[in-house]
């Protein structure tokens, strides 16, 4: 299991003990990110429906978009560090942002279709199996595509 750690470990750039202890409080951190994404659009969702039951499907939509800006935001500056400042480098980091979370949304959607209609997984803990494959792998789509150029941790 070890030489499995390791190895994983060198494919992330992660040789050192000082480089592996940085990529795992990165990780770390993107998890907070995430947490702070969640609790934004639920923020949004629950509001929209206060206002108004009938919009709970503007409230989803409008949740997840002003979630996953947010992860752009937090990501951008505490998690990745960003890279270029200007216009352009920014808008291009926040469409890779959103092409990210919007392909491990749609991961997690067939992945928990699949795991209740056919498996037999219980609807309340596909989704905590799918944030235990999406979240590491968003972590990765995200460090090495959407930040991919931007300064180490």
């Amino acid at each position: 299991m070890s030489k499995l750690i390791d190895k994983m470990f060198r494919k992330l750039g992660a040789e050192t003990a000082e480089r592996r202890r940085e990529l795992v409080l990165q990780f770390i951190k993107f998890g907070f990110v995430g947490l702070s994404n969640t609790a934004v659009a639920w923020a949004v969702y629950y509001f929209l429906l206060w206002l108004n039951d009938d919009l709970y499907m503007v409230g989803s939509i409008a949740g997840t978009i002003v979630g996953i800006t947010n992860g752009f935001f937090w990501n951008d500056r505490f998690v990745f560090k960003g890279g270029e400042n200007d216009p352009g480098s920014k808008l291009k980091r926040l469409m890779k942002t959103y092409v990210s979370y919007g392909g491990t949304f749609l991961l997690s959607t067939v992945l928990l279709w699949v795991e209740v209609e056919f498996i037999g997984v219980s609807k309340a803990a596909a989704p905590v199996i799918n944030l235990i494959i999406t979240t590491p792998l968003n972590f990765l789509i995200n460090k090495f595509w959407t930040f991919r150029n931007s300064k180490k941790t």
